[in-house]
């Protein structure tokens, strides 16, 4: 098998790997624009195809409704074969969600991540699932986790005091806005998040 030096990043690459990037870029592209084009609110950064913020909606009739929370998505290179980083950015109670980093795991709802999803999926199907089902036998917050099991309605008054404490629009402006350092805290699961329903 031959290989060569991308000039750009000094990588050595296969023959796959050339022919495997073009179609992963018109992807992102095609995926990326869907979305901008739908009803979501999506701010890019930097003008960057690979690398947002959503404004998700908790899903009606849960603990989570009337929340606003900003999601920041990162798209691998090798999209859509590998899943988005996905990350609340403002903070939210769940026992599938780490509470200080926001990241979410795909697999929390029983689903793999597959090239088949795309972007609206996450923010149609998997964040209004993962925040109408959570899974507190898989748990990233072991606080709401044990919180779900043992008082379910104690639960959902917690959820509901963090909608009201820094679930707003206000509050996921402020959000998207942190400075590098807090970013940086905020690190975000390789394997991703779901975000954002019709409200």
């Amino acid at each position: 098998m031959s290989t060569r030096v991308d000039l750009c990043y000094g990588r050595v690459l296969t023959p796959g790997a050339v022919l495997y990037s073009a179609p992963s870029k018109r992807r992102i592209e095609t995926d990326v624009m869907r979305l901008l084009m739908s009803d979501y609110e999506v701010n890019l950064v930097n003008d960057s195809m690979q690398e947002f913020y959503v404004r998700f909606y908790g899903p009606a009739e849960t603990p989570f409704a009337g929340g606003v929370w900003k999601i920041h998505v990162e798209l691998p290179d090798q999209y859509p074969f590998k899943s988005p980083s996905i990350g609340f950015m403002n903070k939210i109670f769940h026992p599938n969600i780490d509470e200080l980093s926001g990241s979410v795991c795909l697999d929390v709802i029983n689903q793999t991540w597959s090239p088949m999803f795309d972007m609206i999926n996450i923010f149609e199907v998997f964040l209004p699932q993962l925040l109408r089902y959570p899974n507190p036998n898989d748990p990233l917050n072991g606080e709401a986790a044990a919180l779900l099991m043992r008082h379910p309605k104690e639960y959902d008054a917690k959820v509901k005091e963090y909608v009201s404490r820094f679930a707003t629009k206000e509050a996921a402006d402020a959000a998207a806005g942190k400075d590098e350092d807090e970013d940086e805290d905020a690190e975000m699961s390789d394997i991703g998040s779901i975000s954002e329903d019709d409200a």
